[in-house]
């Protein structure tokens, strides 16, 4: 970095030295960073490590993190680069990754990072060896939700064109009785999605050993093609299980009509990880920004 004064940023605890020779060569992380471990002077071959980069203290620094995450090009640009690092160790090693933006002040100061907790970041590593978090969400399908409409406007235009005994109601009528029509669809698709719920809660306990239960996804960029969402959980599966976990949740929604059940994964463990704790000093280290 031209002499540049620099911060270690982390990206991940990561399990045995021996197997990140391979996915570390030539990897490269945020702002094309290359990839590197930060060990423990001394360690054996099991002692956890730290995934790091140098990166310039001018462009990673407190102030420039200020206006640079209000920079969603560079902010999305960063989370992708983050991940690939993490995607690409899981491949070959348990990893525990770390928010975007870990950063410490300097090398040193990591290292004291890893060694005040190497002995919790080694129990989580062993409870994460040889499983594999999934997502599992659920969602009201919004070609659901059209065909209900269409039957509702069907009616009324039913009501408005035909020619109405003196006993049949006004098309007022006609269009009230068509929300309400509607609305009894609706509160039937949120029933299905409850049960959809509880179907994966009690399939997914036969073979997730840990569950975490995330807020469903809101806001206009939540609904696309796939609809609704109103279930969004992630499971920590052991590797022997996962195929069998995959057939069980499948099966589980497919006689509520409606209701989208979408399985993701296999992915490193974001949700059963833990961040890092604070420096001691707070003046140290910028800190875990997400």
């Amino acid at each position: 970095m031209n002499g540049e004064p620099s911060l270690t940023y982390v990206y991940a605890v990561a399990g045995p030295v021996a197997r990140l020779d391979e996915p570390l060569a030539g990897l490269r992380g945020v702002g094309g960073a290359p990839v590197a471990r930060l060990s423990l002077p001394g360690a054996g071959q099991a002692t956890p490590v730290f995934v790091t980069s140098q990166v310039p203290e001018g462009q990673w620094g407190e102030e420039a993190l200020r206006s640079r995450f209000e920079d969603l090009d560079w902010l999305e640009a960063t989370a992708r680069a983050h991940h690939q690092v993490i995607q690409a160790l899981a491949e070959h090693t348990v990893v525990l990754p770390l928010r975007m933006a870990t950063l410490y002040q300097d090398v040193d100061r990591a290292r004291e990072a890893l060694r005040e907790q190497q002995n919790t970041f080694a129990a989580r590593l062993a409870l994460l060896a040889h499983h594999t978090e999934y997502g599992v969400k659920v969602y009201i399908a919004p070609e659901a939700e059209a065909e209900a409409e269409a039957e509702a406007v069907a009616e009324v235009d039913t009501a408005d064109s035909t020619p109405a005994p003196a006993s049949a109601p006004s098309p007022g009528k006609a269009y009230l009785r068509a929300r309400r029509a509607q609305h009894h669809a609706r509160e039937d698709r949120y029933l299905q999605a409850g049960q959809a719920a509880d179907r994966i809660a009690a399939t997914a306990a036969r073979y997730a050993t840990h569950a975490v239960h995330h807020p469903a996804q809101t806001g206009p960029l939540s609904r696309g093609e796939s609809g609704e969402n109103v279930l969004n959980d992630a499971y920590l599966v052991p590797d022997d299980q996962a195929e069998d976990f995959r057939a069980a949740l499948q099966q589980a929604g497919r006689d509520l009509p409606g209701i989208r059940i979408d399985i993701t994964g296999p992915w490193a463990p974001y949700s059963f990880a833990m961040q890092p704790a604070p420096p001691t000093d707070p003046t140290d280290s910028p800190g875990a920004r997400s």
